[in-house]
């Protein structure tokens, strides 16, 4: 604002309080007006109607006595027609809104635990605002907006509660890393089983195929009361030749001795032999 021979200016988005011999006379709007000083006018000051922002930050305690620092962020503004009353009235209205803002929130955040105090932070904001909106108006303010911008706990309490979010994930990671182990073993189960009966079941089936044969074929040597006996002595000797291939197939295995020939051959039979006919006797004394 500048004074030229007694004209004013006034700038855009600002008013001027115009008094006379000390005594309140207008409000002067936005553009140039002659202020003839010679009769007693002046310029007393100046308002702003933009929009102003003030931050207060209020430490204060939850429910379950956790100190906090709460950010609160207060969007305000001069009501034009009520100038008079923000300029005259109130001396310095940051202070009156700070301790408004302290007055909501101390009252406010200790009937809440640290958790609600996020959880209701926009409620917190609106009993703020509400309270601002009674007190301010008679001064001529209009409370446009209130904000809860941060909640800041102690940094022991931060580390607290990052500790605990973690620990409860890394149970739910272990809980689904068990869980997929399982899953593995269960399927690595199945299909070694799944092996072991196909396996078994070609086995058979190829046991079978030479006893069928040797049937089939009267084999020179074998007779109608000795056939059973030369059908099982041969599969014998095929499980027998089965297994020395295993074990020489077998990277893992151990160096292992046992008798080979003909003869070894016939040992294995007639001890195989031997041990399932104790066993039916065995039976047959039980019953």
């Amino acid at each position: 604002m500048g004074e030229v021979l007694g004209c004013i200016q006034v700038k855009q988005s600002k008013v001027a309080v115009r008094e006379r011999s000390g005594k309140f006379n207008g409000v002067l709007q936005p553009g140039c007006h002659c202020l003839p000083w010679c009769f007693g006018y002046e310029v007393a000051g100046e308002m702003s109607l933009r929009v102003r922002q003030l931050q207060v930050k209020c430490e204060t305690k939850t429910k379950d006595n956790v100190f906090v620092n709460v950010v609160a962020s207060v969007q305000f503004r001069v009501l034009p027609e009520k100038v008079e009353d923000a300029f005259y009235k109130l001396t310095n209205a940051n202070a009156q809104i700070q301790a408004y803002v302290f007055d909501v929130i101390r009252a406010s955040v200790p009937r809440l635990e640290l958790d609600a105090v996020f959880e209701q932070k926009s409620d917190i904001a609106k009993a703020v605002k509400e309270q601002l909106e009674k007190a301010m108006s008679a001064y001529g303010f209009e409370i446009v907006e209130t904000l809860i911008v941060n909640i800041e706990p102690d940094d022991c309490v931060k580390k607290a509660m990052n500790g605990i979010n973690a620990a409860a994930r890394e149970r739910v990671a272990a809980k689904e890393k068990a869980e997929a182990e399982k899953i593995v073993q269960v399927k690595r189960a199945e299909g070694v089983a799944e092996s072991k009966y196909l396996a078994g079941l070609g086995m058979a089936r190829q046991r079978q195929a030479i006893v069928e044969g040797l049937r089939a074929e009267n084999v020179p040597g074998t007779t109608t009361t000795t056939c059973a006996k030369d059908d099982m002595d041969m599969v014998l000797v095929t499980n027998y030749l089965d297994t020395m291939k295993a074990i020489g197939e077998s990277s893992n295995s151990s160096a292992v001795f046992i008798p080979h020939g003909p003869g070894a051959v016939r040992d294995v039979a007639s001890q195989i032999r031997d041990g399932l006919l104790q066993a039916d006797s065995a039976l047959k004394i039980k019953a």
